[in-house]
């Protein structure tokens, strides 16, 4: 079954949905039927047919948050052809590499994107460039508009994908190197929402909304394609200036039931007050990921959202977007945990050669369930080295607790080697966060003479920890009665904000470049 079907199953003789009904949404303002989302489908269809566009080409979508990225990213689903999400903040290079890489000879991109393709773009073997406008930022000259006014030219004649047909590639942050493009099937996307509307028991009645950008999977494939798939309504944030008052303002305006909102933005949702907090009184959840959520988060959620139910999620692109949870039950008492796995997902720790992890003992998780990509974008080796026997090799590092739930130590490439003991930063984190004055932290290693690498706590202080000579001194002593010696950061430093991936993932790389050299101002 290709991912069409839900938009076309409202339409057939013994429909599923209602065509009529609210469908997808932008900032909850402006909304279009499921029958105004097949007719713009439609139209994108036809014009990607007139550009020559068939059966496993790729298409690049270089758009901003969009009712349109919607009905593109379904019509290049429905020819069959590859949808190449591709991050609009990327910077000329960058979108250089990923467009040959994928051979996309399509493309499609919002007029604000023109100066970050001009400089490449005679490079390229892009034969199309489709160009939407936006931000009162002309279409430039090299770029046509596409014609979405033309009627239906046979759509429904159309042969349809098959469930294994690729459905389109996303690319991985390339944190370890060039970026690998990730390809989901027709399968996998329809199990991944099936997963979802499982676990949350999404219905007709479910509003969903999110904030990340659509060329993620933890902003189109969560929430927004599962509600759509149970018939729901799905509600996106534009792009761009993101605030903690917008996000309030769209849940009680759209009736949001479920929102999936990234640590940081749960933060700035908090400090608008109880009473703001009241007056989104449809939430029924929010779902977090990326990087763990501050104890006292916790708690403030607990005191001034009562009803809502907060989950924490778990997962990576190719292991299929999420794979495991920590459901509210158990948010308190395993807190410093990822949960469990999520409905058709199994997760393992293994420790070397194929060997599961005993009980606490770190090794890296592995995970399976059919939403897995299973493959790398004209990476064969890099695919072989991943996906083993329908398991996915994951590069976390992690283990299981003897109550059975996933503790994440960090990426493998994150774990730090000092005086010959592994030490894990997510460990340190989770003990740091309990700190009434530490708002959020990171810990990476850095450079040290005598023990080749030790830890370096990067915090950001609460709004009321006071000096931050005070609130370090606190904070050492604090850890110290908590962990190891050997594991405690040997330096701090305090800043207003962590860097943050768009997924609102810590940049530990650009922490681990900053400061590099903080041994020597600190002797």
């Amino acid at each position: 079954m290709d991912i069409n079907h839900i938009v076309d199953s409202p339409f057939r003789a013994l429909p599923r949905g209602d065509k009529s009904a609210p469908a997808v949404s932008i900032d909850g303002t402006t909304w279009w039927t499921y029958a105004d989302l097949r007719a713009r489908r439609d139209c994108y269809v036809t014009a990607l047919r007139d550009a020559g566009v068939v059966k496993g080409d790729r298409v690049g979508i270089i758009l901003l948050n969009s009712l349109d990225y919607v009905a593109l990213y379904f019509a290049i689903a429905r020819l069959g052809a590859i949808a190449v999400r591709l991050n609009f903040r990327l910077a000329p290079a960058e979108l250089s590499f990923l467009i040959e890489d994928s051979g996309s000879e399509v493309v499609f991109f919002h007029s604000s994107r023109s100066d970050q393709l001009d400089p490449v773009r005679g490079d390229l073997s892009v034969r199309t460039w489709f160009c939407l406008e936006d931000d009162d930022t002309p279409v430039p000259e090299w770029a046509m508009e596409p014609d979405l006014t033309c009627p239906d030219h046979g759509v429904d004649d159309l042969p349809r994908p098959a469930g294994n047909d690729p459905v389109m590639i996303m690319y991985t942050s390339g944190t370890t190197g060039r970026p690998k493009g990730s390809v989901w099937t027709h399968d996998n996307v329809m199990w991944f929402a099936t997963i979802q509307a499982m676990q949350w028991g999404f219905t007709a009645e479910t509003v969903t909304m999110t904030t990340g950008p659509l060329y993620h999977a933890g902003a189109f494939e969560c929430f927004t394609l599962p509600a759509l798939m149970v018939y729901g309504k799905a509600v996106i944030m534009s792009s761009g200036g993101m605030s903690a008052e917008r996000i309030a303002g769209t849940i009680e305006g759209a009736q949001v039931t479920h929102a999936l909102l990234y640590p940081f933005l749960i933060y700035d949702l908090i400090a608008l007050g109880a009473g703001e907090l009241r007056k989104i009184d449809t939430l029924e959840l929010i779902m977090s990921g990326g990087d763990p959520l501050q104890a006292s988060a916790i708690d403030a959620l607990s005191e001034h959202l009562p009803h809502v139910v907060l989950n924490k999620g778990f997962g990576l692109t190719e292991g299929g977007g999420q794979s495991a949870v920590l459901v509210q039950e158990f948010s308190r008492s395993h807190a410093h945990t990822v949960g469990r796995p999520l409905p058709l997902t199994e997760i393992r720790v293994v420790a070397s050669d194929d060997v599961d992890a005993a009980a606490g003992e770190v090794g890296e998780i592995w995970v399976r369930s059919p939403a897995i990509s299973g493959l790398y974008w004209n990476r064969p080796e890099a695919t072989k080295a991943t996906f083993v026997d329908g398991w996915c090799r994951t590069g976390d590092l992690g283990q299981i607790s003897e109550d059975g739930f996933l503790l994440v130590s960090g990426r493998s490439k994150d774990m730090i080697r000092s005086g010959g003991e592994n030490i894990y930063p997510a460990e340190i984190e989770a003990a740091l966060a309990h700190h009434p004055g530490v708002a959020a932290v990171a810990v990476v290693g850095v450079p040290d003479s005598k023990y080749l690498e030790v830890g370096c706590a990067v915090v950001v202080p609460a709004a009321d920890s006071g000096p931050v000579d005070e609130l370090e001194s606190s904070v050492r002593d604090m850890i110290a009665a908590r962990l190891a010696r050997y594991k405690c950061p040997r330096h701090y430093a305090f800043v207003d904000a962590l860097p943050v991936s768009p997924a609102g993932k810590i940049l530990k790389r650009e922490l681990r470049d900053t400061y590099a050299s903080i041994a020597d101002s600190a002797s």
